[in-house]
């Protein structure tokens, strides 16, 4: 026996079909168009995995809170969603259930659990994709530290029960003229100006043009802070 919606009900579901719509054209207006076969799927670069990657096993999607001192990390908010495909027979379909890290430094281009921050673990933390390939995280924008622009790790690895049957690692970038709005803006500003953009950073410039474009955050205002999304394609074999 089929129960009738109330008035209240049907406003309730309305009103959530809505935000859903409105949150779903947010994201597709930050990434890229799909279509069939290779041209439309370019695969991510990989790149090195650098110095500062310590396997925390932290699952979590707000990596601003350092769990060992329930710290904040100060910094312009910034909401991170990753779509995750694979390449299949030339087209990239969702990749559901990989683990995704993610690392970076702080406003004062500090690492947790490395040097001088070793025993903290603020700005760490993994997530699995869910059904239709996306994991999200809520971070701050990163700061700068010598000999590196502004940028963002991640490693993805797939699972067989506890055996590692893949793993991917790289990192993205920032736009320029935006990373200079924020670090004009406290607490980042109190560090002066950069010393490497990514213009003379050799990792950054080792990538072709499609590359770099797959590799830079795409970005939008969002509250007082920024959402960025990055489209991560991989072949898994």
């Amino acid at each position: 026996m089929t129960s009738k919606l109330t008035r209240r009900e049907m406003l309730e579901r309305v009103a959530a079909g809505a935000a859903s719509l409105v949150v779903s054209q947010s994201l597709m207006s930050l990434s890229p168009a799909l279509g069939d076969g290779d041209a439309a799927c370019v695969l991510t670069a990989g790149l090195t995995e650098g110095p500062f990657f310590v396997d925390e096993k932290l699952n979590r999607s707000d990596i601003r809170t350092d769990p060992t001192t329930g710290v904040v990390s100060a910094g312009v908010p910034l909401a991170l969603t990753f779509n995750v495909e694979r390449l299949v027979d030339g087209v990239c379909t969702p990749l559901p259930g990989a683990y995704l890290d993610v690392w970076h430094c702080d406003a004062g281009g500090v690492y947790s659990d490395v040097q001088g921050a070793a025993g903290h673990e603020f700005l760490r933390g993994y997530q699995v994709t869910d059904a239709k390939g996306v994991a999200r995280f809520a971070t701050v924008y990163p700061g700068w530290y010598y000999g590196r622009p502004v940028h963002i790790h991640f490693k993805l690895r797939l699972y067989a029960g506890e055996r590692e049957t893949y793993e991917f690692t790289s990192q993205f970038f920032f736009d320029e003229a935006l990373t200079d709005r924020v670090h004009a803006q406290a607490p980042y500003a109190t560090r002066g100006q950069r010393h490497t953009r990514n213009s003379s950073d050799r990792i950054y410039n080792g990538l072709s043009s499609a590359e770099k474009t797959g590799l830079t955050l795409q970005t939008a205002p969002s509250g007082d802070g920024y959402h960025g999304v990055i489209t991560l394609r991989v072949q898994t074999g």
